[in-house]
């Protein structure tokens, strides 16, 4: 994070955190550092249970690394190879007293990046003891059966591997041993083809299950969070090796599904450990839940904390040359100050909405005083697009663009302006299982967006026959969220809203945003004159609607007779019984309104008087009603608010076999209940 704002207070923090833990090592005096004592690993030497040494060490080590790297902090590197050093004599002493045998096998516990960060220091020191300590790290078990190419990694734990095959990365990085390279391209491959989710992740309860088999993990413990910003990392090293369009559709893919939706909204320090992906799941209840922001530090919040303050190091990678080169991979808003191509390059993109379905890029410029630079921009074509569509423009001038999967070159000068709009369009992705019985679950994304639908477990989705996206979804049009309420009430010293429970409406306890009862508490206003458009929830006053539910799209609330409970069904033939006037509110207060029947002159929405719990919602009329006049007047009024819950930009109805779905980004998703897989058919 201080690499890309150089912000004051991190560089204090940061050098304060690097000399305090420095103060502790000198005062060991033996190069060791940790919270933990060292005798966890005579434990771990003497392969008797102990969780992980190795995994603090790496991360220990790999902070201190950054500090020198990135800011430059001498000290850092000190203590660096210092720890290093102790290391190193006791891998030694192992070895020495036991055998190397021996020490293979005490990996076989999770050792983090033990093999990367002491590559990455050996091509800093070219000290070769470095060398040879991160050789011992390569885990021969693991990487061996990469090297032969053998789809065989089911049953061993992703995290614990993930980074090995990094280091193994950084191996090949400065040794040149090409059977690395081979390696790190062959677990990409098969993690890909037969491993992966549709978010781009990968692991069920932490470990690799049978590959082409993943209909059967779908649950609650799938894609644990620090396995994506691990593959994210083999991903990176595979396109600056290759520049092939494949790693970074990959990167743009994990990043976006895998990575952006681990925090809850924008609230700091709210993580999750797994990203679940199984029928009617949420993030909220799966093992570990959301974490907290003070009382959690999970593996997963430091891999998870990491990812969100380097959200910018894979959007350009330069190739320098006599005409230095710049790859765009990535389509975020951001400024590069190219110090190659001596310019300031700006990109703009405009958010990506489901009603406009393009992604719209502006590139421009600025010369650095005095420099003259001519360069070459490659902009990625993702794998996703269409030609059908797509257009460039430099300087207003027509370009023509290769097929998606490649590169648009460009030459480039300071004061260029270009503008790239590419085609989103909807597409289904069959689970990576190749059993006959699981070919209809599918998972449906727009462009790298993988959608979700809102659902406590329903999974049935009707495509229609004509292979046509429109027969069986559409975007909602972004004037709708105008049309979202919530209908509250006070009573007993407490806030009630009008819900749907099942199916059945009835006033429940005023809900925390982003949970399923806030979207069981949104509800969108259906004008009896479809054309209608309103800018705000007054104007709707006066007017006949119906009311749909926002989880349920297409069902309305719709009275059964009087005295008898609402329900949300589909609209009947006769769409009269099912409307209701907003009109000013029976109470007389002046911020309340009153549901009147249409059909029914007099009949209103009523829920009861001076309850304190959960209560049935029926259409009642003053004549009928057992209440005095005052109480029919309190039961009948409402505050009519926006609604809880509004429609993400990206926003489509998919229509099921039994009911429909509201389909958004799964990033966007915090507590509410969801789907990401769906058994579609004709």
């Amino acid at each position: 994070m201080w690499a890309s704002t150089h912000n004051d207070t991190l560089k204090e923090k940061m050098s304060a955190v690097v000399s305090a833990l420095s103060a502790c090592q000198k005062k060991m005096g033996t190069g060791y550092l940790s919270a933990f004592p060292s005798e966890l690993f005579d434990r771990f030497e003497a392969i008797k249970p102990v969780w992980a040494p190795y995994y603090t060490i790496h991360k220990i080590l790999a902070g201190l690394l950054d500090q020198y790297t990135f800011a430059n902090d001498a000290q850092a590197l000190v203590m660096t190879t210092w720890m290093v050093e102790y290391f190193y004599n006791r891998v030694q002493n192992v070895i020495r007293t036991h055998t190397v045998e021996r020490h293979w096998l005490s990996l076989n516990e999770e050792t983090g990046g033990m093999n990367d960060v002491l590559y990455r220091l050996f091509a800093i020191t070219g000290n070769p003891k470095h060398l040879l300590l991160a050789h011992l790290f390569d885990k021969p078990c693991f990487l061996g059966l990469l090297a032969v190419q053998a789809d065989d990694i089911s049953g061993f734990h992703a995290n614990t591997h993930i980074p090995i095959v990094i280091g193994s990365q950084m191996r090949y990085e400065v040794t040149g041993d090409p059977l690395y390279k081979t390696i790190s391209t062959f677990f990409m491959d098969i993690v890909n083809s037969s491993h992966s989710y549709a978010t781009g992740g990968t692991s069920v309860s932490e470990f690799w299950s049978d590959p082409k088999r993943l209909a059967s993990t779908l649950q609650t413990e799938n894609e644990e969070s620090c396995t994506t910003y691990n593959m994210l990392k083999v991903s990176r090293h595979l396109f600056r090796w290759t520049k092939e369009v494949a790693y970074a559709d990959y990167y743009e893919r994990a990043l976006t599904n895998g990575v952006l939706g681990i925090q809850r909204g924008t609230e700091p320090g709210v993580m999750i450990y797994m990203l679940p992906q199984g029928r009617g799941v949420s993030k909220a209840v799966s093992y570990h839940k959301w974490g907290t922001p003070f009382n959690s530090f999970w593996c997963c919040y430091g891999t998870g904390i990491e990812s969100f303050s380097k959200l910018g190091d894979s959007i350009y990678f330069e190739e320098e040359g006599s005409v230095p080169s710049l790859y765009i991979i990535q389509y975020v808003s951001s400024t590069l100050d190219w110090k190659s191509g001596k310019i300031v390059l700006n990109q703009k993109v405009d958010p990506v909405v489901s009603s406009d379905p393009y992604l719209h890029v502006t590139l421009t410029s600025s010369s650095k005083e005095g420099a003259e630079q001519s360069s070459t921009l490659n902009l990625r074509i993702p794998i996703w697009t269409s030609s059908k569509g797509a257009k460039a423009t430099l300087n207003a001038q027509n370009l023509d663009l290769p097929a998606p999967g490649s590169f648009l070159q460009v030459k480039w000068s300071g004061g260029d302006k270009l503008t790239l709009n590419l085609p989103i369009s909807i597409r289904t992705e069959q689970i990576k299982d190749d059993r006959p019985e699981y070919a209809s679950v599918r998972a449906i994304l727009y462009g790298p967006y993988l959608l979700s639908g809102y659902s406590s477990g329903d999974w049935d989705i009707k495509t229609g026959s004509t292979g046509s996206d429109a027969d069986w979804i559409s975007p909602v049009p972004a004037s709708y969220n105008n049309h979202l309420v919530t209908f509250s009430q006070e009573s007993s010293e407490s806030t009630f809203v009008l819900t749907n429970m099942n199916q059945s409406i009835r006033m429940e306890k005023f809900p925390k945003a982003g949970t399923d009862a806030a979207i069981r508490a949104t509800f969108r206003l259906i004008f009896d004159d479809t054309s209608e458009k309103i800018s705000s929830i007054e104007e709707a006053i006066g007017k006949t609607v119906m009311l749909e539910s926002f989880d349920f799209p297409g069902m309305v609330l719709v009275p059964q007779g009087t005295e008898n409970n609402l329900v949300v069904t589909d609209p009947p033939n006769d769409t009269a019984t099912s409307s209701f006037g907003i009109v000013h509110g029976l109470d007389g207060k002046d911020n309340s309104v009153s549901l009147e029947s249409v059909t029914q002159k007099g009949c209103y929405i009523y829920s009861g008087v001076n309850y304190s719990s959960s209560i049935g919602m029926k259409l009642s009329c003053n004549s009928s009603s057992s209440s005095s006049e005052a109480g029919f007047s309190q039961a009948t009024s409402f505050t009519m608010n926006n609604g809880l819950s509004a429609y993400h930009p990206i926003s489509f109805v998919a229509k099921g076999r039994n009911r429909n779905y509201l389909m958004v980004p799964l990033q966007s998703i915090r507590d509410e209940s969801y789907s990401v897989y769906f058994n579609m058919q004709p």
